[in-house]
């Protein structure tokens, strides 16, 4: 039998993700034996500590064992840190090194949303892909800037580490892990019980594009409230470059070092939140939108548009707008 650990730090964390991620491996347990076959995992919650609070008090959770008490384990699962993930980091140090050596010694690992914290401090993240909320992914890629943030993926799954987006999707990563730990069969079973779509790959259509203003270079500063004042005019480069008077090479190494994306990136996401935005809140057409935001060819806002947020400006309108739907 193999075992799985689901971690309860110290701190506030968030509840809901270790009770989902042990319902839904108990209930692919005991669809396993049903079928006549073994208990797969043996589940056991693990913490530094005996109690663990949430929500200040109104629940807790009692582990089943002290972490130095597992030797070895095959899957470990981390919980969403919710916003106290600086926090947690601090507060879990000896959690921390456990994560790390129990995957020296061949263990996998789970984290769930903000959860990626804690395994990046562990520094199993350098060099590797990582998704977590896409709220937290400024602040994740200023306290781990050589760990590959990819917040347009709802799942990454590298060299025995996964992590997920945020928030419930977590529920996604679980139906995930019991397909690759059980079978597609057992994971068909456990979403339809649980009712958690299968297969999703991206959380895009969930992102609110607010951009990144806390890397210190006034210049990219300038240039990203120029680009959003700008949003219904076409803006090239050129003219970005030339305007702050930089040289064009320099102006998109120092963009993309300060925002993580290119100019013209950038300039897309801008354009495609406020179109998102005008969708969710208005009965304009697509084409009154894409004219808005600066494009004349529907064909390529609707390939930027689908680019981004994973869906058709279409299948936005329908989902997010009810009065479109009428």
């Amino acid at each position: 039998m193999k075992h799985l650990t689901i971690l309860v730090p110290d701190g506030e964390n968030n509840l809901s993700s270790i009770v989902g991620a042990y319902k839904i491996f108990s209930r692919a347990n005991t669809h396993w034996k049903e079928t006549g076959k073994r208990e797969l995992f043996k589940i056991e919650l693990a913490s530094v500590s005996k109690k663990v609070e949430f929500h200040n008090g109104l629940f807790s959770v009692k582990p089943h064992v002290h972490i130095s008490a597992i030797t070895k384990t095959h899957l470990i699962i981390i919980p969403s840190l919710n916003h106290n993930y600086k926090n947690a980091v601090k507060g879990n140090q000896l959690m921390i090194d456990w994560i790390e050596k129990q995957y020296r010694h061949g263990a996998e690992i789970a984290s769930i949303c903000t959860g990626a914290f804690l395994l990046a401090s562990s520094g199993l993240l350098n060099g590797k892909n990582c998704s977590t909320h896409w709220s937290a992914a400024e602040n994740f890629r200023t306290m781990f800037p050589i760990v590959n943030l990819q917040t347009d993926k709802l799942i990454t799954d590298e060299n025995g580490i996964y992590t997920n987006g945020g928030a419930y999707s977590f529920l996604n990563l679980m139906i995930y892990l019991v397909e690759k730990y059980y079978d597609r069969p057992t994971a068909i079973y456990c979403s339809k019980v649980f009712q958690i779509e299968m297969d999703r790959q991206s959380q895009s259509a969930f992102i609110i594009f607010k951009g990144q203003k806390l890397h210190g270079d006034e210049m990219v500063t300038k240039a990203q409230t120029y680009i959003e004042n700008k949003l219904h005019e076409k803006i090239s480069v050129q003219h970005l470059s030339s305007k702050f008077a930089v040289g064009r090479r320099n102006f998109d190494r120092r963009f993309i070092k300060a925002t993580g994306n290119t100019p013209v990136e950038y300039t897309q996401r801008v354009k495609i939140e406020w179109a998102k935005k005008t969708f969710e809140n208005t009965r304009k057409t697509i084409n009154e939108v894409m004219y808005e935001v600066g494009y004349s060819d529907a064909k390529a806002f609707r390939e930027i548009f689908k680019k981004i947020t994973g869906i058709s400006p279409l299948e936005y309108r329908s989902k997010y707008n009810k009065e479109a739907l009428v």
